[in-house]
């Protein structure tokens, strides 16, 4: 017997999805039974892999980073209206992050006295048939549809799969009445394959001509160039051409909020990583490319670029068009793929006129003195880097997060086989994110991700899906390390992850940096009210501090998924335990979870 729920799982596979995050309910009873029916036909095999999860936040935050890792959208199956709004801020984090994923959610049955296999027979079906159930996550979804039928659902599944994954990627959801998942249908639907390259995604234009020539002139002349990058990255593809394009006319490259990694942590024009807050040397530049950036700057007071500055702007949707506001003052706004631009400006570089420009002494000696100030800067930041992670907080005992990010770094480069280069680094730390990407310095594509979005508690799922998705694209990561705050640590429901992870075997080493609270906020009030009241108290005392004592993030993680755990206070302790850690998740295959003490708020 076929139904409506094995052309689900069918197209699904042929598309390639081979991942679906899930959480059940009773509108998904022929899902169920068609996954039993796929196992006693293929060995206990299903078309798909199921991965269990009490959350459909965690749900979601690991099909997230299962899509970060393998450039490939997973599925996530919700039950119903209160399985849709349980999926929370993971649904923004996909959005902003733009994240190709496929949300499945259930709906109430339509019938109620037995008129089609599936009507009502439950009490909650009432409770839980919502007027509008897409409305919940229509404005941050690509797109919204309804199944109504097995005999059209295998092409709605593949015109969503096609919107998710054709830039701005981002999700996309689906949803059915019992009674279509229900619906029988005949071996010869089920068996009718889609072929995905029927339904490619978009392929972005490129830029112009003119504003490849003028991009380039720009950059040629300018006698201080920035690029500021942010998600480029997102493409490995783009980390070598952008280190090309900046090594071949010494341009300074900045990264602002980058959730991967969009140019070698070692490259020679590289001046670091800003979270927030102004760009450093963005008053010097002249001329300013932004390549796929949200918010290069924030619109108050000396924090925007100088007066007379050209600016650019290269994006896969440079008006931002899902952002309520967002502008730049730019010279140029330009629709593209970033690797594709990068290769345009690469190839004109590359012409007989660019050469003989490139060639003249007067050209020559513009580069070589903008590359000798980039040295300059560069020297003075790496030693700012240095001096940094040598100190302890103020009162000179307590741990510093670059103290403990620096030994973190050190110890990871010599317990694994690889030498750090095939550690895996997620971040989702607020205030801490700028010292934790300066001082990792990660230098290979990919090896670092953040969500791209600002619901925080992410970095939990995420680090699951990672780890799958690694095995899956077969990477050879050796370790995944997940460095994070007491506050984001809460907000991950670190229950449902750990006992995830501990099932499906995904370990990974969770790093909490614990200040007591939610230094961010404190952080907000300050810059609206610098000199106020509330600067002179304690997060405690403003209601965003946790107070003495604090949780036990390691027991957590224990007693719900069997995790080692250690606490760490003294600067002495802290490389053999993160080297503990660190064997305890590659050599007995579970999570360790290590809490730091750093500064309270």
């Amino acid at each position: 017997m076929y139904t409506t729920a094995s052309v689900f799982f069918k197209t699904l596979a042929d598309a390639g999805v081979s991942h679906a995050f899930v959480n059940w309910g009773s509108d998904h009873p022929a899902f169920l039974e068609d996954l039993q029916r796929q196992r006693a036909e293929n060995d206990g095999r299903t078309l798909i892999e199921i991965v269990t999860c009490p959350s459909e936040y965690v749900a979601l935050s690991a099909a997230h980073g299962y899509a970060q890792v393998t450039r490939k959208p997973a599925a996530v199956i919700v039950h119903v209206d209160v399985g849709t709004q349980a999926l929370a801020g993971a649904i923004h984090n996909a959005d902003r992050g733009q994240i190709p994923v496929l949300i499945f959610a259930g709906a109430a049955p339509f019938s109620a006295n037995g008129e089609f296999k599936g009507s009502r027979n439950e009490f909650m079906m009432w409770l839980q048939d919502a007027h509008d159930q897409p409305a919940i996550v229509r404005q941050y979804m690509r797109y919204t549809a309804q199944i109504q039928s097995g005999k059209t659902a295998s092409r709605q599944i593949m015109r969503a799969l096609q919107i998710a994954t054709s830039q701005p990627k981002g999700p996309v959801y689906l949803w059915a009445r019992r009674e279509a998942t229900e619906e029988d249908v005949d071996e010869a639907t089920v068996a009718t394959t889609v072929s995905p390259t029927s339904w490619p995604s978009i392929t972005m234009p490129a830029l112009s001509p003119h504003a490849v020539d003028t991009i380039s002139s720009a950059l040629l002349n300018a006698d201080f160039p920035l690029i500021i990058a942010a998600n480029a990255g997102r493409n490995p593809a783009t980390v070598p051409l952008l280190s090309q394009l900046a090594s071949k006319l010494a341009i300074g490259v900045l990264s602002v909020a980058s959730p991967s990694v969009c140019i070698p942590g070692n490259h020679p024009c590289y001046l670091g990583y800003v979270f927030i807050g102004k760009p450093p040397h963005l008053e010097d530049a002249d001329v300013v490319l932004l390549l796929d950036v949200d918010v290069p700057w924030t619109d108050v007071a000396d924090t925007e670029p100088r007066t007379a500055a050209r600016i650019f702007v290269v994006d896969n949707d440079p008006l931002k068009r899902t952002f309520g506001w967002s502008h730049v003052d730019a010279e140029m706004l330009c629709t593209a793929e970033a690797e594709t631009a990068l290769t345009q400006l690469l190839d004109v570089l590359d012409t007989t006129d660019a050469q003989s420009a490139l060639s003249s002494p007067v050209l020559e000696a513009k580069l070589l003195a903008r590359q000798s100030r980039l040295d300059t800067i560069r020297s003075e930041r790496l030693a700012d880097l240095s001096a940094a992670e040598a100190r302890l907080a103020p009162d000179g005992r307590t741990l510093s997060v670059p103290y403990i990010v620096a030994a973190l770094r050190d110890t990871a480069n010599t317990v694994t086989p690889s030498r750090g280069s095939k550690v895996l680094w997620l971040t989702e730390s607020g205030t801490s994110n700028r010292f934790i990407w300066n001082h990792i310095n990660p230098e290979q594509p990919g090896s670092m991700l953040m969500s791209g979005g600002t619901s925080l508690g992410w970095i939990l799922g995420a680090s699951i899906g990672a780890s799958i998705g690694a095995k899956v694209a077969d990477k050879g990561t050796e370790l995944i390390i997940s460095i994070t705050g007491d506050g984001n640590f809460f907000f991950g429901v670190p229950t449902a992850a750990y006992w995830i992870a501990r099932r499906y075997g995904t370990p990974f080493l969770t790093i909490v940096l614990n200040n007591r609270g939610w230094a961010s906020p404190i952080a907000s009030m300050k810059g609206v009210y610098p000199e106020g009241i509330g600067s002179r108290v304690s997060g405690e005392r403003l209601s965003v501090g946790f107070g003495v004592p604090s949780a036990d993030f390691g027991g957590i993680a224990a007693a719900a998924g069997g995790a080692w755990a250690r606490k760490v206070e003294r600067a002495d302790e802290v490389r053999s335990v993160f080297e503990q850690a660190m064997k305890v998740v590659m050599d007995e295959r579970r999570c360790a979870v290590v809490e730091c003490v750093i500064q309270s708020i």
